[in-house]
């Protein structure tokens, strides 16, 4: 219960801090409303492009901007996270680097893949990849575990000669996951996934207001909804072992009892 309260007031604290700026900022470049990837990038946490998992998202840009994209990773998700720069005909050496950050803007680390490449001077593309842990319902508050809620990839070139700078790049970033089940099951769940603005929006509709619409920074989510958290194939593996060891039980009852008096027993003994 106390990490649940922790974790909440931290989505609290993320909710007003993003909530009156909802106004000012510029929209998300998001995917459209028949489910097309978008084909821009945002350049900041605030503005990143929304895709859903599976999808292939295309961004032209130039070299020297920052690419943002985010999309939403639910418990016991595994995500895979690819990205491919092309680059000019005529450019130097230079790296490129994948960032993949949670719900509460926290650098996550790669389990495995090539999170960063140098292109050498003339090639034509770069491919970056990141593995990221298992994603948990719940964590300790000094943990630095994935959580369920919006994550954010952040694609941009780490050492750049100003020959290079602003030369035209084109971008495809795609996300994947593998659903790992019950092996990464843990008891507790958060009280509401890490999306930007949640927190307000909650409020608004305990309070019966209509403006938690515009509160929500960020309206992806899983395609069948946010886990709950309590349910997990771990439950049937529990009761597949409660009931194979109540059936070893009567199994070594009945092989232990024998089958009554020995007859080498006399009867009036």
């Amino acid at each position: 219960m106390r990490i649940t309260r922790v974790l909440s007031a931290a989505l609290l604290a993320v909710g007003l801090a993003a909530g009156p700026a909802v106004a000012d900022s510029s929209p998300s470049p998001s995917a459209s409303q028949d489910g097309k990837a978008p084909t821009q990038a945002g350049t900041s946490f605030r503005t990143a492009a929304e895709i859903d998992q599976g999808q292939q998202a295309t961004a032209g840009a130039s070299t020297g901007d920052y690419l943002y994209w985010s999309f939403p990773a639910d418990a016991g998700q595994r995500p895979t996270v690819k990205a491919t720069v092309k680059l000019p005909e005529s450019h130097s050496g230079q790296t490129w680097q994948l960032d993949v950050y949670d719900g509460l803007r926290r650098r996550q680390s790669c389990q495995y893949g090539a999170q960063s490449r140098t292109a050498a001077q003339g090639t034509a593309s770069v491919e970056l990849a990141c593995v990221l842990r298992t994603v948990r319902a719940w964590s300790e508050p000094w943990a630095n575990d994935p959580l369920p809620g919006t994550y954010y990839i952040r694609l941009t070139v780490v050492n750049l000669g100003s020959a290079d700078l602003g030369q035209p790049v084109s971008a495809e970033v795609r996300v994947d996951s593998e659903d790992i089940g019950g092996s990464a099951a843990v008891d507790g769940s958060l009280a509401k996934p890490l999306v930007p603005g949640i927190a307000v929006k909650s409020a608004a509709d305990d309070s019966g207001s209509d403006s938690s619409k515009s509160a929500v920074l960020s309206a992806i989510e899983p395609d069948d909804g946010w886990s709950s958290g309590w349910w997990t194939d771990r439950w049937v593996w529990t009761a597949i072992g409660g009931v194979l060891a109540a059936l070893a039980g009567i199994g070594g009852y009945a092989l232990t009892r024998g089958t009554g008096r020995p007859s080498r027993v006399p009867p009036g003994a």
